[in-house]
């Protein structure tokens, strides 16, 4: 038994209050990711927050995105996926309403994770309800549209976010999501048709693992917990020492798990038998790992130590979106030719080239001359890598793992990123507040791009050596 044959027009009023609902929901989510790092300094300063309390507001968020964004997927499945996305956009919000009206670090952080987990239903659901929603001659060309619109949206955070954080408060970043969340409500309410998997929501079986996504949380958040508090309470202390082995523990039982459950779980493990899939996937946490520590240190940086704006910081990475919005299907249409072993090495040589160059930017230094030069590096060999990764993320796997195979990469970047923040500050030396003294953010901001470089170098090896073309017939 199968739902019904999608029907939505992409010429129809629905089919444009459809798109409309999915690049706004998703324009909230780019926003917050792209703007929340410029916001850090002015937050870290009003509610006297330590190098601690900055890595848990960007890793809160991250950990519930990166843990439950599958399981929000298979929500939309079994339940409905515009109920599930609307349960997301309605939850985000109100998170963000939350993390905008935050007195302290505590509540903040408590609220960037209820945002978190907002986000893991509606990620998946904006893409989603696409999917289901148009006619199959016309699918192709909205998911075109959405992800161009939405694509402009990720590089309009930055202004917008940074003119928010100078003109008004950092607390705008959050509270700019109440209207348009209440504009893809009714979007939604009006246009976009429900649907569901029929055979899933009659028998609930497939990839419906509540149980695997709390194992993978517990796991992740384990270690992140023991990354983050370790410099301020010794890397022998207890309370490190115990998130590490509930961290461990909960990840080797999220594996035992996922294998007894076989393909009815949410991450069949039999996918990892591909050793291209597996190799992809390590590379995308690398690679993502650089690109999460890189974007940490550079806007607390660019405005602690060289003086900049909220503003001027967040335009300083603007090119690197541009880059991608502009290069990606051509970055993707390289690889088709000549396979993705080129670009995926040469892209993070490229990338940790630019980073080299970054770490000479002192005060007073000129975005043209000493910026711009390595971001447009970053941006070329990212642009490089992100469409010939996620083709062959895709390929490697049969087709009826497509979705799945997708979740988890997106889980997989989002966790490289995590542990990034998480680990850096405590390799690079950088605690309590520290980040406010210059010359002790100063070696820090040095050594943690020094770190990203090596990472992108590591990720440019392995494709070299584990990464070649994915099957024709998967």
């Amino acid at each position: 038994m199968t739902e019904p044959e999608p029907a939505l027009r992409i010429g129809t009023a629905a089919g444009r209050g459809t798109l409309l609902a999915a690049i706004l929901a998703s324009g909230m989510v780019f926003l917050d990711s792209t703007v929340i790092n410029v916001a850090l300094p002015r937050l870290g300063a009003e509610l006297g927050a330590t190098v601690a309390d900055l890595q848990w507001t960007v890793n809160g968020y991250l950990l519930m995105l990166a843990a439950f964004v599958l399981l929000g997927g298979a929500l939309g499945d079994r339940f409905g996926r515009r109920r599930i996305f609307l349960i997301g956009v309605i939850w985000f919000a109100v998170a963000s309403v939350l993390c905008g009206l935050a007195q302290g670090t505590g509540e903040l952080i408590a609220a960037r994770i209820l945002q978190g987990a907002g986000g893991a239903l509606l990620t998946p659901g904006s893409l989603s309800v696409l999917q289901a929603s148009f006619h199959p001659d016309d699918r192709g060309r909205a998911i075109g549209v959405w992800a161009g619109l939405s694509g402009v949206s990720t590089a309009l955070g930055p202004f917008l976010g940074g003119w928010l954080i100078d003109a008004l408060s950092w607390r705008w970043i959050f509270f700019i999501n109440l209207p348009l969340a209440v504009a893809v409500v009714l979007a939604a309410l009006r246009w976009v048709p429900e649907s569901r998997d029929v055979d899933v929501a009659r028998t609930g079986r497939r990839r419906f693992d509540m149980a695997g996504a709390a194992l993978g949380a517990l796991g992740l958040g384990g270690i992140t917990y023991a990354l983050i508090d370790a410099p301020a309470r010794g890397l022998r202390s207890l309370p490190v020492l115990l998130s590490v082995l509930v961290g461990v523990a909960a990840a080797a039982c999220f594996v035992w798990l996922e294998r007894r459950r076989g393909e009815g779980a949410m991450l069949p493990t039999g996918l990892f038998a591909s050793r291209l899939f597996s190799a992809l996937n390590v590379f995308t946490v690398v690679v993502y790992a650089a690109l999460g520590g890189f974007t940490f240190f550079l806007a607390v940086y660019l405005q602690n130590v060289v003086g900049w704006s909220a503003l001027r910081t967040g335009l300083a990475t603007v090119p690197m979106t541009v880059l991608l919005l502009v290069g990606s299907s051509r970055a993707g249409a390289l690889a088709a030719r000549v396979g993705p072993r080129l670009p995926l090495t040469v892209g993070p040589v490229i990338a940790a080239a630019g980073l080299l160059l970054l770490r000479g930017v002192r005060p007073g230094a000129s975005y043209w001359t000493d910026v711009l030069p390595g971001v447009l590096l970053f941006g070329v060999g990212l642009t490089l890598v992100v469409a010939p990764l996620t083709a062959s993320v895709l390929a490697a796997v049969s087709d009826r793992f497509a979705g799945v195979a997708s979740g988890f990469n997106n889980a997989a970047s989002r966790a490289g990123g995590l542990l990034a923040v998480a680990a850096l500050p405590l390799l690079v030396g950088l605690t309590g507040t520290g980040y406010e003294q210059k010359a002790e953010l100063t070696h820090a901001y040095r050594g943690a791009l020094a770190w990203c470089a090596g990472l992108l170098l590591g990720g440019a090896l392995l494709a070299a050596v584990l990464v070649h073309r994915p099957p024709r017939d998967t």
